[in-house]
């Protein structure tokens, strides 16, 4: 034992007394009682069970699925015990399918080819012909809201999802803070033992929450999702994503032609092929939400070029086309009529030419975009098949979170944000820009007449809650061998239903408790019995629906409804008392066409308090019209990351901060101060110091070749450069940059360049963005990611080549502060 250490001989030694006394005492026991010889050796004693047995009855109503207690065990030696079965994972019921949901953002009833459409959408086309096709399934009017009501089978206002994540206000109903008490689908599955992955548009996330300090309990990874990659809020650049690998901010690939859908869709194959690999029995839950069709409306030529000339006709005769081929194919039924006109929507045959060629030009980029992300949607397909797992996916293709979005307004958009700001675009300004619409210098989106078009039969669009133009989705669903007979689905149904269907399909039941906490009742109705027989009466009977005001309930068959305020009003016409309510029976009249309140008052009065008594179960007054000041924390009581604070201090290294969790700038006078160093006789730095924002809009204080600057970017419309006309000093310099502000709302003001507090520059800055600046680009500390505000920093990009200590942002008491329209 010589060469042991000092350990090994003290566990010998123990060892070797061990057995001793062992013999000892075997050798005493024999000596006073021997045993017969014929007598056999007791069996070592099995240790109970550790976990159920595969016939085990298992109680799925409380998740997670209790775990079975783990055994005392008394025999002192390991190889005188049995071992416990191993601990078997948790395994979904027998026969629990793969679900996959595919959603569509933004897109009209009326615009697919599956649905009578004029956008060829192959793979959409080819699920419906051996699946069940909803031509009355609804959303809440909105993207937000009905992501988080397809998420919980819960009506939206139930789980706080009364409007965007970032017009959020302080009232229950409407605080975006999913509560604990409503656990979505993908933390239901996965505590059943699914895998489950997010893919592409997440927007559930409260905007205060949105940065690196989270919290993180509504992003994806902590809602279910094993694996998320996509960008968190309602929009975004597909040339140059803003991108999270679960909770991690991540540059895009810079691949010759990149473009997010195609990458999310990859990204969403490769994770399937994995799981499929290593666990091929274990079922999965894919949620594959493209940012698309959504604006801005990116797309390569390619795509846009199959549509030349196709729209030259205008949307009023669209609507009239769409309509024809919507009656032969049963999409609507016989003597269904197209819907008025609302009067804001000009006729196609009123405006001038240059009109037409923009706009025509506008939908041939839609509807490109449209039928890629149909392209990218059959490539996901292809590959269950490829895999061999098709058959035994349900599949809901739910064709948009709401209708088409006539939020382009009147003549359609270059850049979108102009209209977050409410700023105008002309005619005149997209036509020079007209070959580099959809493009990455663009950040566009279509005219509002497209949208009324899109949504044919129907008569209003995205945002309005009370007409089907704002809430009527097509519905797709495919699982081979348990659809029943392929075709037309006409049974009433909602978003909310989705959960359930996945949960009877699954043979799963809606849980009572959830991590500890007890479960709200689900809203929703399954589907299931519907996708076997066409033929079936009804069960999702009654419905509420609201949306800044617009207000409906369905009532089986009747809707009785009003429109407060059009999408594209920048405030309520008057008061929610003064709202005239109509009255429509949709049994006979598809495209509520026909208003029939004077025949039916007392229908309509019953209907009435039926919503209000509605409204108040879920937690959906009081009912908020407002548009500006929903954007603005302070005026809602929404919660904000920076509060009150009026100074902020960076460091290298912090990129892509989310807007609404930076301190604002806008409406006000700022100072930025960065403690900077440079090595004497070294290269002249260059790079971005500080930026917020990007090509569409934002800001950038840098240094070119060793000359500092700062360049206000309104709206890619006009850049306001100030620029030193000599090079920083070497060694340690505060550079700083002050703005002085004119006051009011998106004024100007004079902004002054300081080294060492020495002025180095001043100059005008004409015009601020009142508003926003970006939806996709973020705020940078020694780089500009996403799309630059400048187009060149000097060097290779827009990193910082010299060395950065900290940047300060100081911002003074906003002057006035009445944001503009809201822009969901």
């Amino acid at each position: 034992m010589a060469g042991f250490s000092p350990k090994l001989r003290l566990v010998s030694a123990v060892v070797t007394a061990l057995m001793a006394t062992s013999s000892l005492a075997q050798n005493a026991a024999t000596s006073s009682t021997p045993a017969p010889t014929s007598a056999p050796a007791p069996a070592p004693t099995p240790a109970p069970t550790s976990a159920p047995t595969p016939t085990a009855s298992i109680d799925r109503s409380i998740l997670p699925i209790a775990e079975a207690d783990r055994p005392h065990l008394t025999t002192l030696d390991v190889r005188d015990a049995v071992a416990p079965p191993p601990v078997q994972p948790v395994r979904p019921p027998a026969g629990a399918p793969n679900v996959l949901i595919i959603l569509l953002d933004d897109f009209g009833f009326g615009q697919s080819s599956a649905f009578g459409g004029p956008i060829h959408m192959p793979a959409l086309a080819a699920l419906a012909a051996g699946g069940s096709v909803y031509n009355n399934f609804h959303t809440t009017a909105l993207c937000s809201p009905t992501r988080s009501a397809l998420m919980t089978g819960r009506n939206h206002h139930n789980v706080e999802a009364g409007s965007i994540t970032e017009t959020a206000t302080n009232f229950p109903g409407d605080t975006s803070r999913r509560p604990a008490s409503a656990a979505p689908i993908a933390e239901i599955l996965r505590l059943n033992g699914y895998a489950t992955g997010a893919f592409g548009k997440w927007h559930e996330t409260p905007a205060a929450e949105v940065s690196a300090v989270g919290p993180f309990d509504r992003w994806p990874t902590r809602s279910g999702f094993d694996r998320f990659y996509g960008f968190i809020g309602g929009e975004t650049n597909q040339w140059s994503p803003n991108i999270y690998d679960g909770t991690t901010h991540i540059d895009p690939p810079r691949t010759p032609g990149y473009h997010f859908l195609t990458d999310m869709t990859d990204q969403s194959i490769a994770w399937l092929r994995s799981i499929s690999a290593l666990s091929p029995d274990k079922p999965f839950f894919l949620y594959y939400a493209p940012g698309a069709t959504h604006a801005p409306h990116h797309v390569a030529p390619e795509w846009s070029a199959r549509y030349r000339g196709a729209f030259d006709m205008g949307w009023d005769v669209m609507r009239q086309q769409t309509l024809a081929r919507q009656l032969r194919m049963g999409i609507v039924p016989p003597g269904t009529e197209l819907a008025p006109r609302p009067d804001d929507i000009r006729a196609w045959d009123s405006l001038s030419n240059d009109e037409r060629r923009l706009f025509a030009r506008q939908m041939e980029i839609f509807a490109g975009f449209s039928e890629m992300a149909d392209h990218e949607a059959g490539r996901l397909i292809d590959a269950l098949r490829q895999l061999g797992r098709f058959d035994n996916t349900l599949i809901f293709f739910v064709v948009g979170d709401n209708g088409a979005s006539a939020e382009g307004g009147d003549v359609g958009r270059a850049n979108e944000f102009s209209y977050f700001n409410g700023v105008p675009e002309t005619v005149a300004d997209q036509l020079r820009q007209i070959d580099q619409l959809g493009g990455p210098n663009s950040f566009n989106h279509y005219a509002s007449g497209w949208a009324f078009g899109g949504d044919a039969p129907f008569g209003w669009t995205k945002q309005v809650a009370s007409d089907f133009g704002g809430t009527r989705n097509g519905l797709v669903i495919s699982w081979p061998g348990h659809v029943g007979t392929p075709g037309i689905r006409p049974q009433f149904h909602h978003v909310i239903d989705i959960v359930p269907t996945i949960l009877e399909a699954a043979h799963l039941p809606v849980p009572t408790s959830v991590d500890g906490v007890a479960q709200i009742p689900m809203d929703g109705v399954s589907m299931v019995y519907s996708m076997a027989d066409a033929h079936a009466a009804d069960r999702h009977n009654v419905q509420y629906f609201e949306m800044f005001g617009n207000r409906a309930l369905y009532q089986d068959g009747w809707l009785a409804r009003t429109i407060h305020m059009a999408p594209w009003a920048t405030r309520p016409p008057h008061s929610l008392a003064a709202d005239t309510w109509e009255l429509f029976d949709t049994r006979r009249d598809f495209s509520l066409s026909h208003n029939v309140a004077a025949q039916y008052p007392e229908r309509l009065a019953a209907m009435q308090q039926r919503f209000l008594e509605e409204a108040v179960r879920n937690h959906v007054l009081p009912l908020d019209d407002r548009r500006a000041e929903r954007l603005n924390a302070a005026l809602v009581g929404r919660p904000d990351l920076m509060g009150n604070r009026t100074s902020l201090t960076l460091y290298p290294g912090m990129r892509a901060m989310n807007e609404n969790t930076f301190l604002n700038v806008k409406n006000r006078s700022f100072t930025i101060t960065a403690n900077l160093s440079s090595a004497a006789g070294g290269t002249a730095p260059n790079g971005a110091i500080v930026a917020q924002g990007g090509r569409f809009g934002g800001w950038s204080l840098y240094v070119q070749d060793g000359r500092p600057g700062f360049t206000y970017n309104f709206l890619n419309m006009q850049r306001f450069t100030i620029t030193a006309p000599d090079r920083l000093p070497a060694g340690d310099v505060q550079l700083s940059f002050a703005f002085t502000y004119d006051g009011g709302l998106g004024a100007g003001g004079v902004g002054r360049l300081f080294a060492n507090g020495n002025l180095l520059a001043e100059g005008r800055i004409d015009r601020t963005q009142a508003i926003a600046f970006s939806a996709s680009d973020g705020a940078d500390v020694g780089d500009d990611t996403g799309t630059p505000v400048i187009e060149n920093y000097g060097g290779a990009g827009a990193q910082y080549t010299g060395t950065i200590r900290d940047v300060t942002i100081d911002v003074a008491e906003m002057l006035q502060a009445a944001p503009p329209p809201a822009h969901p």
